[in-house]
């Protein structure tokens, strides 16, 4: 019997193949990134995160036993820590500050990902909420396991590499799998968990397109 796992991928993993395509993407590990464009994804990543935190502490409340609480508090806090301190010495390395980065608008896609989740996280089911936190779990876990293979030439990029590729990293998004695995879904929240799933995979794309992009508000 298949794990839900699977039926997951079936839908948000063409997504994956189109962002391990993307120039940013390949352009890290091949060192021809600008440093100007990852500039930009650590600056939105410095707004992200917090409200990404959020989503996981909200998952965290929505959790039906005390392990799954113990799982996601422990992710927010990490998120925070971990991830948080690592965009805080990216940011130095561009002799930047965090109260520098804040003082750049967070973009579009920054705006719209972070609502979706912090929306979709409080006020959905258990099962939607994880469901919308999955792709970026996932995604980031399959990416870092790539290009950790490959590493880059550029000493900034491969050290961003590492994060994701570690394996305590990897243990992490293993443990929401597993979550995901033993839900148990009726159909409608079976369909409705993939939808979020699709839609969160989606804003992935987008969020690292944007930085490729550097992408600004069009108007005012």
């Amino acid at each position: 019997m298949s794990r839900f796992r699977e039926e997951l991928w079936q839908v948000v993993g063409g997504v994956y193949e189109q962002i391990a395509a993307h120039p940013f993407l390949t352009g890290l590990t091949d060192g021809s990134l600008p440093r100007e464009a990852f500039r930009h994804y650590v600056v939105q990543e410095a707004h992200f995160l917090p409200d990404y935190a959020r989503a996981q502490a909200a998952v965290a409340a929505r959790a039906p036993d005390p392990a799954a609480v113990q799982t996601f508090a422990r992710d927010a806090a990490m998120t925070v820590e971990v991830e948080h301190s690592l965009v805080a010495e990216l940011l130095a390395a561009f002799g930047l500050e965090e109260a520098d980065a804040r003082k750049v608008p967070a973009g579009p896609a920054t705006v719209g990902y972070a609502s979706y989740l912090v929306r979709t996280c409080s006020l959905g089911t258990f099962g939607e909420a994880l469901g919308a936190l999955v792709p970026c779990y996932w995604f980031y876990a399959r990416i870092g396991e790539a290009l950790l293979r490959r590493s880059s030439p550029d000493p900034l990029y491969a050290w961003w590499i590492e994060t994701y590729g570690a394996q305590a990293y990897q243990e992490t998004v293993a443990e929401a799998l597993d979550l995901l695995d033993g839900l148990p879904l009726g159909a409608d929240e079976r369909e409705r968990l993939l939808e979020k799933a699709l839609t969160t995979a989606r804003f992935e794309w987008m969020f690292w397109d944007a930085a490729w992009r550097r992408e600004g508000w069009p108007c005012g």
